[in-house]
């Protein structure tokens, strides 16, 4: 898969995408890289320490988060972007589900869309998405929990996603996949997805997995956001194991060395 100037071959290895949050808010880091200064110091940190993305989110998508306006959200991403494409060179994501935002982001040099409700909120992402022939990300995401049979429900969803994805001329080598973990899911329900994984995986897409400190390692573990760093590895892991190509993190270093480890393992299996 091809994003922005870079090739990410498929099976070689897995991909870290380090996550930027410019937000005052997000239920991990908020408060925490929300001025230029501080994103820019995050980003070369987690460049230093092997990331081969950076994801840039202007706003908290936790559970229970305010939406806030577009301008707000484009005024707290589109400087990042900008230097972040000045001083890096690893491609950089734009986390968002609006095309107000998206575009901004994408003429500051964005390479990828990583649109948490897969093109369902906002057609027009798609849209975008061909016209600058970029990346896209498409994530599972309900409004509720309430599935009759789940897995087969999470496909059918992003199925619809992909159709829109081919509605608007998406390149089917632009796109991956995400199942949402933490999104529209209980406890038991994101369990059971990250038990299915591959059966994501066979839809055909690269995957990516974001775990990273979620309620999911909080409520299995009993333990506050600052401790869900072994929860996240366990995940990570995990994902490479079934086939994810991608995963999303906070914690860079860690996940690099266990996912190489991870690799190496998987090779000698073939």
């Amino acid at each position: 898969m091809i994003i922005g100037t870079k090739n990410f071959p498929s099976g070689e290895r897995t991909y870290i995408m380090g996550i930027l949050n410019v937000t005052p808010d997000s239920f991990s880091d908020g408060g925490t890289h929300n001025t230029l200064e501080t994103a820019l110091a995050h980003a070369e940190k987690m460049v230093a320490e092997g990331a081969d993305l950076l994801d840039v989110g202007g706003e908290s998508t936790r559970p229970g988060h305010v939406q806030i306006g577009d301008e707000e959200e484009i005024r707290r991403v589109v400087p990042v972007i900008r230097e972040l494409k000045k001083h890096f060179d690893v491609p950089v994501s734009i986390d968002t589900y609006k095309s107000t935002v998206a575009e901004a982001a994408l003429e500051a040099g964005a390479d990828l869309l990583n649109d948490i409700w897969g093109f369902r909120y906002d057609e027009r992402m798609a849209e975008l998405a061909a016209d600058y022939d970029v990346a896209v990300c498409l994530m599972h995401n309900r409004e509720n929990t309430e599935y009759e049979n789940f897995m087969a429900e999470v496909i059918e969803d992003l199925e619809l996603s992909l159709s829109l994805a081919r509605k608007y001329g998406v390149k089917d080598e632009k796109i991956m996949l995400d199942p949402g973990v933490g999104f529209g899911k209980t406890l038991e329900q994101n369990l059971d997805v990250m038990n299915h994984l591959e059966d994501i995986v066979n839809m055909g897409y690269p995957v990516l997995l974001g775990t990273s400190r979620k309620s999911m390692i909080g409520l299995t573990l009993d333990l506050p956001v600052t401790e869900r760093e072994e929860g996240t590895l366990a995940t990570s892991v995990i994902g490479a194991m079934k086939g994810c190509e991608y995963v999303r993190v906070h914690d860079v270093e860690k996940n690099v060395r266990a996912l190489k480890m991870t690799d190496a393992i998987l090779k000698r299996r073939g």
